[in-house]
């Protein structure tokens, strides 16, 4: 039987109802609009459940697409999301059309459809083409429908009323279909076509198509997203929405660092998480935000948005001052119990759909995170560090204060001097580390944890938050409160590893629940401490060798919790599944201990993971079940792809077993003891910035005991440091 709580915490978790492993899920984003179709580019509809559709600010606006010759579906020939994710293209044909009269053969008529997303609209055109020797005449049909459901709706939360679905409208070149919500908001999909349709419906538009032998036509196909936020400005054309998208793409890539390697599959890895980083930002007032993931989480999430740009800090810079400044416009000011917000905590999730917008669910703006306000005052660290912008950094100092107030005054709930988690609203999550399933914190013998619980990566992330306003303090002439900083820091990390250490686990425990009574679980949360450094030295050695024993490491990653524990599933979400993310901030821990060899062998495990995955896209998760020779990881059937903090980490893996780091004040960077897997013999980086209008190109060659590095243009004062010995 579950508990109260366990029933509460479900009504959040994703239905399962379909898989999008096996749906064959394309996928594309642009700011506040996102859409899942399948392989045919169709959009099926299987009700609400269905995670297929067009969705925008929350809600989706297209639950039904369909394109038909004369009644039957194309045969699809091939699809794919280019690879720079701006343009999903399908080539399909006609089967077997025996019509009275004059049947056509399959593989006469050719149908590409290309497709785009851009401010609110899904852009479409259609190219017919007839490739037989005679002229032919077929119909072509448009088929399509709007339920505007909410994406909690869609991820399995039922809702005892809905608002008004309004009568279609036929317009001059199309249908607008709307819907008012019980928050008041009437939301709109307005359709068009071009040419004019020969026949249409509110559900259909049918083009009687005459295709002389050889003769391709067009029809164009628009589907705008309006509502009151979303502006209702005419959409321009396609040509020109395409411009415009890929000059905005074009932008993008010249301020990231490019990287490439003497390795084809990896580049394409990189150059697939580069795109999907770029595709999961959202432009935003503060700057640039990377959204989490398609479908279930595309929209800001502190967390998230805080790790990816740990993650991809040395790519793009830019995109660690817009987490930044997003963050502190949002951070709390006082107290909401139903947001589980306090003053200085900084937001964990936002929602605009009409759900939040109805308090139905807690997550308009919602602050249930534990770990979100420290990592924001590392993350400011970390920037710092690698930008050398302290005018920025200056600025946002009052909000690191504001964070760091929290950790003291009300993150520590009882006065224990660790950062606890107890949720204030009733509506909002049980557990609010990064593992918030309602059965990820447990003890030994699989009996869930009561709270409040301290979780050992929040302590190691309050421990790096200490260390890194301390440094920021120190540059900014503020000495006094650095040594205050310090100071702090090096007590908690005595007082951690008197607490949490578990001499016959040889690692940290997971949590410490409400008793202090630890949980003696063997977890990924305690290899997270090695990234944070609160880990003591003399503990790396066993945390290195467990951490990469069978039980926890499936071939494939390390595991969220070993497969000996009484919860183990590999099926599960939290419980024994491998998150790419979470083995990146893993990989970079063992590294900065010196375990070069084990960052190694997680980088070449997520790689090859990446060779067997569609795209070359990593899933946000897969599941635990040890690798099997000649076989594909398995996949979780409702995971996020993409999903930013998957997409940067990548970044983070190489440069994890590169040592690499940049000091923009100084405009140097450093590799200490660097290192390359076997599958790469060289790897170059070209437009790394170090510091305020300083870049530089480095070419790397692995050799047989270390890695040479090689200046291959410099623009600035940069200077590159290379430590080859402990």
């Amino acid at each position: 039987m579950k508990d109260s709580a366990a029933e509460e915490e479900d009504r959040y978790q994703i239905l399962a109802a379909s898989s999008l492993t096996l749906s064959g899920a394309r996928v594309l984003k642009h700011g506040d609009t996102f859409a899942v179709f399948d392989h045919h580019g169709d959009i099926r509809p299987y009700g609400v459940s269905g995670a297929q559709g067009l969705y925008h600010e929350g809600t989706r606006f297209l639950s039904a697409l369909r394109v038909r010759l004369d009644g039957e579906r194309p045969l699809l020939l091939s699809s794919t999301v280019r690879e720079d994710n701006v343009l999903f293209g399908i080539d399909s044909m006609n089967p077997d059309l025996p019509r009275p009269g004059q049947p056509i053969p399959h593989g006469t008529i050719h149908v590409f459809r290309s497709r785009f997303l851009w401010c609110g609209t899904s852009y479409e055109r259609l190219q017919v083409s007839n490739y037989g020797p005679s002229a032919i005449a077929v119909e072509l049909v448009v088929e399509f429908a709007a339920d505007f459901v909410d994406v909690f709706e869609v991820r399995g939360t039922r809702r005892a009323r809905r608002g008004t679905v309004h009568e279609p409208e036929l317009t001059d070149t199309g249908v607008v279909l709307s819907y008012t919500g019980l928050d008041g908001q009437r939301r709109s999909t307005r359709i068009g076509f071009a040419p004019i349709p020969d026949e249409r419906s509110s559900q259909r538009a049918v083009f009687r198509l005459e295709l002389e032998a050889k003769q391709s036509k067009y029809v164009y196909l628009t589907v705008r997203c309006e509502s009151r936020t979303g502006g209702a400005a005419p959409a321009p054309a396609f040509e020109h929405a395409y411009s415009e998208a890929c000059g905005s793409l074009r932008h993008y890539a010249s301020e990231e660092c490019a990287i490439t390697s003497s390795n084809e599959q990896f580049d394409d890895w990189i150059n697939r998480s580069l795109a999907d980083l770029r595709m999961m930002i959202t432009d935003t007032p503060h700057g640039q935000f990377p959204y989490a993931g398609v479908p279930w989480f595309s929209t800001p999430f502190g967390r998230d948005a805080i790790v990816t740009a740990l993650e991809a800090l040395w790519v793009n810079p830019d995109l660690a001052l817009g987490v930044l400044r997003f963050l502190a416009a949002t951070q709390a000011d006082g107290f909401d119990e139903e947001a589980d917000a306090e003053p200085g905590k900084i937001i964990h999730e936002i929602r605009s759909g009409e759900m939040a917008a109805l308090r139905e669910i807690p997550f308009g703006r919602y602050y249930g995170s534990v770990d979100s306000t420290p990592l924001f005052v590392v993350l400011a660290a970390a920037y710092h560090e690698a930008s050398g912008d302290s005018a920025n950094v200056e600025r946002l100092w009052p909000h690191v204060e504001r964070a760091l107030e929290w950790i003291q005054r009300h993150g520590d709930l009882d006065a224990d001097g660790f950062v606890e988690y107890g949720r204030r609203s009733k509506a909002g999550l049980v557990h609010q580390g990064w593992k918030d399933s309602h059965d990820s914190v447990f003890h030994a013998d699989g009996t869930p944890a009561e709270g409040p619980i301290a979780l050992c990566e929040v302590q190691g992330y309050v421990y790096a938050a200490l260390q890194g306003a301390a440094r920021v303090a120190g540059a900014l002439g503020r000495e006094a409160r650095a040594g205050e900083l310090r100071a702090s820091a090096e007590a908690l990390r005595e007082r951690f590893d008197r607490a949490f250490w578990c001499e016959d686990l040889r690692s940290y425990a997971l949590a410490l629940d409400g008793a202090k009574r630890p949980c003696r679980v063997k977890s990924s949360n305690a290899g997270q401490t090695l990234f944070t450094g609160i880990a003591l030295p003399e503990r790396v050695d066993a945390m290195a060798e467990q951490l990469l024993a069978p039980d926890m490491f499936s071939g494939w990653g390390i595991r969220t919790i070993s497969a000996s524990e009484h919860r183990y599933n590999p099926m599960a979400y939290h419980n024994g599944s491998i998150w790419p993310h979470d083995n990146a901030l893993i990989a970079w821990g063992l590294a900065r201990y010196g375990k070069r060899e084990h960052a190694l062998r997680v980088m070449a495990a997520l790689f090859d993971a990446s060779l067997f995955v569609d795209l070359h896209r990593l899933p946000e998760l897969f599941c635990g079940f040890g690798r099997r020779a000649g076989e594909a990881p398995t996949l979780y059937p409702v995971a996020c792809s993409p999903q930013a903090w998957v997409a940067a980490a990548p970044f983070m893996l190489l440069r994890a077993v590169l040592g690499m780091t940049t000091d923009g004040t100084r405009h140097r960077v450093s590799f200490d003891r660097p290192a390359l897997p076997p599958f790469l013999e060289e790897v170059t980086l070209a437009n790394l910035r170090v510091g305020a209008g300083s870049r530089v190109d480095l070419k790397l060659h692995r050799h047989p005991a270390d890695v040479g590095i090689n200046v291959a243009r410099r623009h600035g004062p940069v200077e590159v440091e290379v430590v080859t010995v402990k």
